[in-house]
């Protein structure tokens, strides 16, 4: 009876400390989270996967091999190293900082988190074509401190940074469409051979950081097989550059928001045409239709290619470059116009806004241009304007 007595003990206080989240029922402690890791096996692993990372704020990095400690100039970006006062970039991890972290831990916001330690939870990516740490989940200063959470706006994109849209506020039509332009209008511009590898980030394949997603195949391509030979990929303007005439220029000649990887033959299929459905089936191109005077994608990029059409109509307005504007005609040759725009608001309403497209919006945002597209963030202002 003693033994009996001695065991229901036993498992009575098991059952309690399993209530009370201390103990498992299948009696083994439950297991600790994973500790962070270092700097330096953060710059070897950089294979997608998601850690934390520990590591002293040592500068923000605005290029390659540059990083600075004071005049910061943004708050998109940390670097992180083993070693306080590290100044030798080969030494340090490049840290996006998503929008919702950038109040409580962007340097030009917070010159003081210099030399601060910090745990950074994201994905173990290039960033700025080097060792890096990508799409943050959490930040947070080791020994105190810090947003341990979402950051009250941790989803890239979203409906954009608090305040950025402020003054497109209730607003519809016109006015809609003009203070959505004196939001976005003044960016920075990029040449022609900086868009390559601007295009190498914003549309790197997730499964292989080696390769780019091309937009109207969706084949997953090497990185570096860009140019002009059967088989590689080059820079497509959605919005056709003969439709303007602003060819290869600095702003709508090189504007991420509608440059995209493209295989060269079907750009070349492509061509200038405006945007419809119908035609004949394209080689090479599951869903691609054409005929004499526009082109259809397949559906899984309609909605995107009407976006960055929306996008061009309202960023360029004539003051500082072309005047573009969407129409309903398939027959717009060399004019600022483009079509079709029944067409387009079609696509837009059958295929949303994606993942794929947020994630592009935030690091053209964030690395490039530091513009938005609005019509990812907002996608019910197309329909208020056109």
């Amino acid at each position: 009876m003693r033994g009996r007595s001695a065991l229901s003990t036993v498992l009575a206080l098991s059952f309690s400390l399993a209530l009370a989240g201390l103990v498992p029922l299948g009696g083994a402690p439950p297991s600790a989270a994973a500790a962070p890791i270092g700097v330096a096996q953060a710059r070897a692993i950089q294979d997608g996967s998601t850690a934390t990372v520990r590591g002293y704020v040592v500068g923000q990095p605005v290029g390659s091999d540059a990083v600075v400690t004071s005049s910061f100039p943004t708050d998109y970006a940390l670097a992180l190293a083993d070693a306080p006062g590290e100044t030798d970039t080969s030494d340090m991890l490049y840290v996006q900082i998503p929008s919702g972290f950038r109040a409580d831990f962007g340097l030009a916001s917070n010159p003081g988190r210099l030399g601060e330690l910090l745990d950074v939870t994201g994905t173990l990516t290039a960033y700025f074509s080097r060792p890096g740490l990508k799409s943050g989940t959490q930040f947070a200063v080791v020994g105190g401190g810090g947003d341990g959470g979402d950051g009250g706006g941790g989803d890239p994109g979203g409906d954009g940074p608090a305040g950025y849209y402020d003054a497109a506020d209730g607003l519809t039509g016109s006015a809609l469409k003009s203070a959505l332009h004196g939001i976005i209008d003044d960016h920075t511009e990029l040449s022609y051979s900086t868009v390559w590898t601007a295009l190498r980030e914003t549309d790197e394949d997730p499964g292989n950081s080696g390769n780019v997603i091309e937009l109207y195949t969706g084949r997953s391509i090497s990185k570096y097989d860009n140019g002009g030979n059967v088989g590689d990929w080059n820079r497509e303007h959605t919005w056709a550059k003969s439709h303007g005439d602003f060819g290869t220029s600095a702003g709508a000649g090189t504007d991420l928001h509608h440059l995209r990887p493209s295989d060269v033959q079907v750009n070349s299929t492509r061509s200038n045409k405006d945007f419809d459905e119908g035609g004949s089936s394209v080689s090479g191109c599951t869903g691609c239709s054409t005929d004499s005077n526009s082109f259809e994608p397949p559906d899984r990029v309609k909605g995107d290619v009407a976006r960055m059409l929306f996008y061009m109509a309202v960023r360029y307005e004539g003051s500082d470059g072309p005047d573009l504007e969407l129409n309903d005609s398939v027959s717009n040759g060399s004019a600022p116009l483009h079509g079709r725009i029944s067409v387009l608001l079609d696509w837009h309403a059958s295929d949303p806004v994606s993942a794929t497209e947020r994630s592009r919006n935030e690091i053209i945002y964030s690395d490039w241009q530091g513009n938005r597209n609005p019509f990812i963030d907002h996608p019910e202002w197309a329909d208020q304007i056109w």
